[in-house]
């Protein structure tokens, strides 16, 4: 067992980094390719073969899953929880226990349903993309526009989407008994919520400290790596089918399209084209210049790390091997990490110490993924136990309560803080 810990840590170190690079772009695109990310981490780590044939379509769904909840506003959450009162500062870390619990939810569902579907109990995808997409719209109309439950106003409220959404997921794990499925999400779900939590307690500390760093990018690595740790946690200790069904080859291509492809595009679209980077980049010597050598040369990364997976895709036909596998890994983590570089400014002279710890934290991942370790729990579980699962939420609300009574106690008035309520 202590051995398995190395991958559930490995999985939590790639989506904690990936997170924190997201923190550069934002949005459903950087979300949905940290989730990717995640996903590819969990198949090199789970060493199955059967996983690595079919570890497009597997990465489509956890980007897809991470990615919807970037759509939610949680800016004047975290401003909720650097309140100085306690009423607001547990609102706000109590909704961003919510809130990162979605991602979690969604993320890890989502994944789960991927390896679970067999011939036998296929995923009739369009049928729960279909009730997804009206349990969303149905949770948005009933909670938001007619019992105006608010959580960030004015800001978007996509969280009881997001809500909707995983309520009609979990709806369907179940009626079709994908027991496995609905296990990583719950976990995952508890997870990314304490991560999210935590980290804002972090950001928070570390402002009152005056550490000079990048709190804001500490608090997205915490929920990446807390969301990663029980999404891996959750799959290696269940049961899942022997033999999974190799995704079919217009399967892959769609999914490479939409992983390698679509994805980068908007990240590219949204923070690197030549007119963003130029309003980025300030008042220097030659802002034009290095605004366009950057787009140029971001462009010319995200071609490469799509050229090299069409290459993998085309070249694996019907199963990928493991060294493919990771190729693909290394090519899409180091571009993010390239970008990221970029997007901040690197050819302007600007290097932020985080960067190069998003290097650190890619060395240890290769460097673990080489030792020789069993990924899955020798007697796995084929179902949820919602009284350990209810008990262990209980005890990270019991967290929260705490950490908001420190936090509370531990600074004045904050930069960035709100309130929600008028205690007045």
């Amino acid at each position: 067992m202590k051995k398995q810990w190395i991958g559930i840590l490995i999985t939590g170190l790639s989506l904690g980094t990936a997170w924190a690079i997201r923190g550069q772009f934002g949005h459903e695109q950087g979300a949905a390719w940290a989730g990717a990310l995640g996903a590819f981490t969990l198949v090199l780590v789970s060493k199955r073969k059967d996983w690595y044939s079919k570890i497009f379509t597997i990465a489509l769904a956890s980007a897809v899953g991470w990615g919807a909840g970037g759509m939610i506003s949680y800016g004047m959450v975290v401003g909720y929880g650097r309140s100085d009162n306690f009423p607001n500062a547990l609102y706000g870390l109590l909704m961003l226990f919510v809130i990162g619990g979605l991602f979690g939810l969604l993320g890890g569902g989502l994944t789960g349903l991927t390896l679970e579907s067999t011939g036998q109990k296929r995923v009739k995808w369009g049928r729960l993309i279909s009730e997804m997409t009206a349990g969303g719209a149905i949770a948005y109309y009933f909670l938001v526009s007619q019992l105006e439950i608010l959580m960030t106003p004015p800001r978007s409220e996509a969280w009881a989407i997001i809500l909707g959404a995983g309520l009609a997921m979990i709806w369907y794990m179940v009626r079709n008994n994908f027991g496995s499925s609905l296990r990583v999400a719950m976990i995952s779900c508890l997870g990314a919520g304490f991560g999210f939590t935590f980290g804002n307690f972090l950001q928070i500390t570390g402002n009152v400290l005056g550490i000079s760093f990048n709190m804001w990018n500490v608090m997205e690595y915490s929920i990446g790596f807390f969301g990663g740790i029980s999404t891996a946690y959750g799959v290696f200790t269940s049961v899942w089918p022997e033999e999974s069904i190799p995704a079919k080859r217009w399967e892959n291509i769609s999914a490479f399209l939409v992983v390698l492809i679509l994805v980068p595009g908007i990240v590219f679209k949204e923070s690197l084209r030549y007119s963003l980077m130029l309003e980025k980049i300030g008042e220097i010597s030659s802002p034009e210049r290095i605004a366009l050598f950057s787009s140029i040369i971001s462009g010319m990364i995200l071609v490469a790390s799509a050229g090299t997976a069409g290459y993998i895709l085309q070249k694996a036909r019907a199963s990928v091997s493991r060294s493919q596998a990771m190729l693909l890994f290394i090519v899409y983590f180091t571009a993010y990490i390239c970008i990221s570089y970029i997007v901040s400014g690197a050819f302007a002279g600007r290097f932020m110490l985080n960067h190069h710890l998003y290097w650190a934290n890619f060395i240890v991942i290769f460097l673990l993924l080489r030792i020789d370790f069993p990924a899955f729990k020798e007697t796995g579980a084929y179902a949820l136990d919602f009284k350990k699962w209810f008990l262990g939420a209980l005890i990270v609300l019991a967290i929260i309560f705490l950490l908001t009574l420190i936090a509370v106690n531990i600074h004045g008035e904050l930069g960035g803080s709100h309130d929600r309520f008028d205690l007045t």
